[in-house]
């Protein structure tokens, strides 16, 4: 991704500026960075790209498999649970190349632009070929994902994961043998391989206390902490794991978190949905921040994470679109708090305002881009806009733009998508991958047939 090289003007006819809806608002974009926010533009300046609509920080996917879009549409007749819909995402896992990974992430993200999102945290832990064989180039699959991001136009967070064995005390089993580097000295040395680019930095994961031996959590936490990187944990999604770090530790699997110093105000734990009152203290106290992925929770029947309670302790929030059920930031951030209000048959747990934010600034950084996610000078020209003449936005007026985007949009009203200044997404179409849902049938089609 090559940033602007010259001075580019965005008119936004009406401008989310963090607190409230300014119409008439002047961008000044250099090199990929807004270096001027001029309110009061009643009309646009001389030479200005019109940006008609609600104008939004780019939003933030800060938790991503992006296989997982493969399972669209194929995981939904019959009933079971988490663990039987894990066997079907293991046979697409099982099928993956370097070449067929890049093809479905590029079209992926890609769809992810058309959405408004223009950065992803990719939780990337299909590392190695089938059985465990290093690729001649051992990130080969990594460097797949951020090629694809680049070609799709958005920034990428690769959230390298640790995976080494497929329950407490157990070697991985044969679907898992591509995601293990054997222990996490050699994931740690494999992972410092990557390097980071313009469009792309390099996090860390855990994948889970039941992937990753408790002696080894504290080897990833150190290579993220040595290098200020982000890093990401699957937590406390399913009982049963719970039950079972009890019985291999004596703790909950927050606990056992803490005791090996993973927490802390770089790591977000995703999901963190069945949590007792101590584990929420340890999150909040700790500033770990908590990534919620709502389509994805209720898709799986995960169940509803404590979100006001952990945001309360003192836990950030951000969001995810984890498998991929649906691509839609919006509907992330309005699920949240209608999950809420279901569960408490009460309203109103966060304004828009504090559900935009996690969608775009907490979920960037949680991503490590403390530079994106609000329209500021100084920041990053990231942005998107809604369209407000939809059959779902029209009617209300623009000052409730944000409550419109929040509780009434979808990705289907973004209109534009603006990534280092540059369009990606122009009235609706991608202007770098032409046909996205063709690229997306011809790279699950290359998997199906594989």
């Amino acid at each position: 991704m090559t940033p602007t090289q010259r001075t580019r003007t965005y008119w936004l006819e009406h401008a989310w500026l963090g607190t409230h809806v300014e119409p008439g608002v002047a961008l000044d974009v250099v090199d990929g960075r807004i270096t001027a926010v001029r309110t009061g533009a009643d009309a646009p300046p001389p030479g200005a790209e019109i940006l008609r609509g609600l104008t939004l920080p780019g939003l933030a996917n800060a938790h991503s498999h992006a296989f997982h879009r493969a399972l669209r549409g194929t995981v939904q007749v019959g009933s079971g649970t988490f663990w039987t819909w894990r066997e079907v995402m293991y046979s697409v896992a099982d099928r993956l190349t370097p070449e067929t990974y890049h093809q479905l992430a590029r079209a992926v993200y890609a769809e992810m632009a058309l959405a408004g999102i223009t950065a992803v945290g990719e939780f990337h832990y299909v590392h190695h070929a089938p059985g465990g064989t290093p690729y001649a180039d051992p990130n080969a699959m990594g460097e797949a994902l951020i090629e694809a991001a680049a070609e799709a136009g958005i920034r990428i967070t690769l959230l390298d994961t640790a995976y080494l064995s497929s329950g407490f005390g157990q070697a991985p089993n044969a679907h898992q043998l591509r995601f293990s580097d054997g222990d996490a000295d050699a994931w740690a040395e494999r992972c410092s391989l990557l390097k980071e680019r313009d469009h792309a930095r390099i996090g860390a994961a855990i994948h889970s206390v039941r992937a990753v031996p408790a002696a080894q959590l504290a080897t990833v936490s150190r290579w993220a902490e040595e290098r200020g990187a982000p890093l990401h944990v699957h937590l406390s999604e399913q009982t049963a794991e719970n039950k079972a770090c009890r019985e291999a530790h004596g703790r909950t699997p927050t606990q056992l978190l803490a005791e090996h110093g993973v927490l802390g105000a770089r790591t977000t734990g995703v999901h963190n949905t069945h949590l007792t009152d101590e584990d929420i203290a340890l999150l909040g106290r700790s500033r770990t921040g908590t990534c919620m992925c709502p389509t994805t929770e209720r898709d799986l029947a995960d169940g509803i994470g404590p979100a006001v309670a952990l945001q309360q302790a003192g836990s950030p929030l951000s969001l995810g679109s984890d498998s991929h059920a649906v691509i839609d930031l919006l509907e992330e951030a309005r699920a949240m708090e209608l999950n809420e209000r279901l569960r408490s048959r009460t309203r109103g747990h966060w304004t828009a305002a504090a559900l935009l934010r996690a969608a775009s600034a907490d979920g960037h950084a949680a991503l490590g881009r403390d530079d994106a996610g609000t329209l500021e000078t100084g920041t990053a020209a990231d942005f998107t806009t809604i369209a407000l003449d939809s059959v779902r936005t029209a009617g209300p007026l623009p000052s409730l733009g944000a409550e419109t985007a929040v509780f009434a949009a979808t990705a289907a009203d973004v209109r534009h998508t603006v990534v280092a200044g540059r369009h990606v997404v122009r009235d609706g179409a991608h202007t770098l991958v032409p046909d996205v849902p063709q690229a997306l049938a011809r790279a699950v089609e290359a998997l199906r047939s594989s």
